[in-house]
């Protein structure tokens, strides 16, 4: 799998299928809290989206195969990554196509690369509405706490060893993908010790889900000039409810919402095909 390093020493795996104008898909990447329907739909999607255009995928900072220092997330720091990604390829504008907490990268890359972006897709945007609180959010960040405080930092390294990243072990923390595959990596924290390690979890979950504005990576009246057509597919989940996405496509002049069943099994062929129509229509612009 390539990779491009950045300045940090970070290095980002990135893959790419297809030919045709460029998509770059952001998954719903590995915060916990999230429904294994959109992490399916996604797959499905590239999978889908292969056959007429160039799919890139990445792998995030401490996730999948990427790598990156133990420091907090920042989202204008992940649309860096994205655009450096773009530019190893030659790609000067691409389609995007977002997925659960992907989306709120996606509206980050939108505000700060806007001449790159020729539309967006969000499956199951992430969001503050009525039926959610930020401590919903916040509390998916509340297990590798629990765990380094019960068992210090060779319990958090233990339950990485395991396997599986902080999706499928919440314990293992945000950086569980580093702790899993490198010695270096698992030295670095282990100097922490327990309270930095907390506040670094803090400060981690903090970049992720700031207070603020509802669609937490940019300020929400910056979507009244979003300057990009965007198709909304509603998500049914707590971080991501359909009132969200309600919200999303009228505060976006111009975005087309799909009703709330577009992502029911037996509606997925539909909704894929509305996708690529989608797709290709704004390519053409």
């Amino acid at each position: 799998m390539p990779e491009t390093v950045r300045p940090d020493g970070a290095r980002i795996h990135y893959e790419v299928r297809g030919t045709g104008f460029p998509v770059l898909l952001i998954g719903p990447g590995e915060i916990p809290g999230q429904c294994d329907t959109e992490r399916a739909a996604f797959t499905e999607t590239a999978d889908a989206l292969a056959g007429q255009f160039q799919v890139i995928t990445v792998d995030a900072r401490h996730q999948g195969s990427s790598t990156g220092p133990a420091e907090p997330f920042c989202y204008g720091r992940t649309a860096a990554d994205l655009l450096a990604v773009l530019d190893e390829l030659g790609v000067e504008r691409a389609h995007v196509a977002a997925s659960g907490a992907g989306t709120a990268q996606a509206w980050r890359l939108v505000q700060d690369a806007p001449e790159r972006i020729a539309s967006v897709v969000a499956h199951a945007p992430v969001g503050l509405a009525e039926g959610n609180t930020l401590g919903d959010f916040l509390a998916t960040f509340d297990e590798p706490m629990r765990l380094v405080r019960a068992e210090g930092i060779d319990g958090v390294i233990e339950e990485a060893a395991r396997g599986g990243g902080f999706a499928v072990r919440p314990g293992a923390g945000p950086y569980a993908r580093g702790l899993e595959g490198s010695p270096e990596f698992r030295e670095e924290v282990r100097t922490l010790r327990r309270e930095r390690y907390i506040v670094r979890v803090v400060r981690f979950r903090d970049g992720v889900w700031p207070q603020g504005s509802a669609y937490f990576s940019v300020p929400e009246e910056s979507m009244a000039q979003f300057p990009a057509p965007l198709l909304v597919l509603p998500g049914d989940s707590t971080l991501a409810p359909a009132a969200l996405a309600k919200r999303l496509a009228a505060d976006v002049p111009g975005a087309r919402l799909l009703d709330g069943a577009a992502d029911t099994a037996d509606r997925r062929t539909e909704t894929l095909a509305s996708v690529v129509s989608f797709l290709l229509e704004t390519t053409a612009r």
